[in-house]
């Protein structure tokens, strides 16, 4: 008998380390325009990890101008992503930090963890 899940199962990137939610982030990701492509930085905060195999995944979350908040969601498995940097580590007490979408300022800051 043919075993679908290992046919199907794909390798994660190589190019994005292990995240936590709470980490500030920076995802290179390659957009493509008509036969160009380039890669476009998106920095922001890690609002939730999602596990799952060929379904995991992990939401950006940043502030864009005039206070709107932009969220956006990549695959581990995706080729698009370049590399994410990991610009720091922030102490949370959740896996998922959903409470982030309604604070402004300096309320929407996490403290830094240092080890």
């Amino acid at each position: 008998m043919i075993d679908l899940n290992q046919n199907f199962n794909t390798t994660k990137n190589p190019n994005i380390p292990d995240l936590k939610a709470g980490d500030q982030v920076s995802v290179h990701v390659r957009i493509k325009e008509g036969e160009r492509e380039r890669i476009q930085e998106f920095k922001g905060t890690v609002i939730r990890m999602r596990k799952g195999g060929n379904n995991a995944n992990f939401t950006v979350r940043r502030t864009a101008s005039n206070g709107i908040g932009v969220e956006r969601t990549f695959l581990l498995v995706s080729p698009r992503i370049d590399k994410v940097v990991v610009d720091r580590h922030t102490h949370v007490r959740r896996a998922q930090l959903y409470f982030l979408r309604g604070l402004t300022g300096k309320k929407a800051h996490l403290k830094q963890k240092f080890e």
